[in-house]
């Protein structure tokens, strides 16, 4: 490693990963927005217009441990880049089965489409390689942001692409997928040209810094998955981002349909869903400072709770003012516990061992999101609204039982990092 480190060094790494963070989240959420119009249209039937978004979810599990395999051999420029690629390849594909009204052409371009976010998610653990384990929390909350922008320009790219190519004769559906081939594209230029030098290098020269209360031995062969999974540190940030991801993602796919039920426009249905983004994404910065000041597992308990009431506060009123609050909680709940579990598994694995243990993970959260997204609507039309959320709460006090058990062990490690 032939570098020399400054912290203005790491931040010109967490700008480069929050600029091409941004790129994609806003690719990713134009094709996303029309993906269920298309699924509908191209196969002719509307029961699948949730097909897309399931394949998506699935690709992302499938492509998250083999990305982070790769990223831990070749490093994160490597493994991020190949997902910019491939996300570019899969929107291209999928433009052109939109022009062609291919349905199985569609399927193959949301293949491609998948296994890019399996890689880009893991862009948040980048961030934290490039900075020490004080800033490391907020370098990732400056990840989960970036999709922030996506949040607000993805949507608003998707009638001016459409336009785009309406005007070359196109069906506009395929506008966003070809104008989001394009901002993945350059977000792929950047990481290949100026992520330098690459975070997974920086993450081991930053560890062998470290005091030896927070260092982690690189000496010796990768541990085991059976030794990996003892750590307590791990267990707690698996389970939090797991069920966080979980409940999050069960309240929050049949809300609209709830609101639906009770004679809400779309007007309110929006404002409720962006209250919700608004708590996944807009408070990250404050989500980041909270866990490098008061620690990993005070900010995944803190999240616990505020899942808990927000789950609980959703059935209680159906006005749209009470809606978007508790939408709001469940969405901060989620961001407390994702910044945070991924910060504490940051902090236990050994940079030599996280790529493979954090795409592993990223395999088991994406495929719980996926069969909580499935499960959702078939809890609601068997149990109601109100059940479910109670389902969610009692899920989300899981993280909370852990964090319990474990108190004793995270006293004395915070009593022994003190000791001078």
């Amino acid at each position: 490693m032939s570098f020399s480190y400054t912290p203005r060094l790491g931040r010109r790494l967490i700008a480069i990963l929050f600029a091409t963070q941004s790129l994609a989240s806003a690719g990713l959420i134009a094709t996303f927005t029309v993906n269920p119009i298309v699924g509908a249209r191209l196969s002719g039937n509307e029961a699948l217009a949730g097909l897309p978004g399931t394949l998506l979810q699935i690709g992302a599990a499938l492509a998250a441990y083999p990305m982070g395999r790769l990223m831990q051999r070749s490093g994160r420029r490597i493994g991020l880049s190949l997902g910019f690629f491939l996300g570019t390849i899969g929107m291209l594909i999928a433009g052109l089965a939109i022009a062609t009204a291919s349905f199985p052409i569609f399927l193959l371009g949301l293949a491609f489409m998948g296994a890019s976010r399996g890689a880009i998610e893991q862009g948040r653990y980048a961030a934290a390689d490039a900075l020490p384990i004080s800033q490391r929390a907020r370098a990732i909350s400056t990840i989960v942001f970036a999709s922030t922008i996506g949040a607000v320009v993805g949507p608003g790219l998707v009638e001016p692409l459409g336009n785009l190519v309406a005007g070359y004769g196109l069906n506009p559906l395929a506008g966003p997928m070809f104008g989001g081939s394009t901002l993945l594209l350059i977000g792929a230029f950047i990481l290949v040209f100026f992520l330098r030098p690459d975070p997974r290098d920086i993450a081991r020269f930053l560890n062998e810094q470290e005091p030896e209360a927070t260092r982690i031995a690189t000496d010796g062969p990768v541990r085991t998955l059976g030794e990996i999974i003892r750590q307590p540190g791990i267990q707690l940030a698996v389970v939090a981002m797991i069920f966080g991801q979980v409940v999050m993602v069960l309240v929050m796919t049949v809300t609209s349909l709830h609101m639906d039920h009770h004679n809400h426009g779309l007007g309110d249905i929006g404002l409720v869903l962006s209250a919700h983004t608004l708590g996944m994404f807009g408070l990250s910065f404050f989500t980041g400072f909270v866990a490098d000041r008061i620690g990993r597992p005070a900010t995944i308990g803190i999240g616990a709770v505020v899942l808990v009431i927000g789950s609980l506060s959703a059935p209680l009123s159906v006005q749209t003012p009470w809606l978007a609050l508790a939408l709001f909680l469940v969405g901060w709940g989620w961001n407390l516990c994702y910044i945070g579990g991924s910060s504490l598994l940051a902090d236990t694995l050994a940079p030599s061992e996280r790529g493979q243990y954090q795409g592993m993970s990223e395999l088991v959260v994406n495929l719980s999101a996926a069969s909580s997204s499935l499960g959702s609507g078939f809890i609601m039309a068997a149990f109601g609204y109100g059940i479910l959320c109670i389902l969610g709460a009692a899920l989300a006090l899981l993280p909370l039982v852990l964090l319990g058990v474990q108190l004793p062990i995270w006293q004395r490690r915070a009593a022994q990092e003190l000791r001078p």
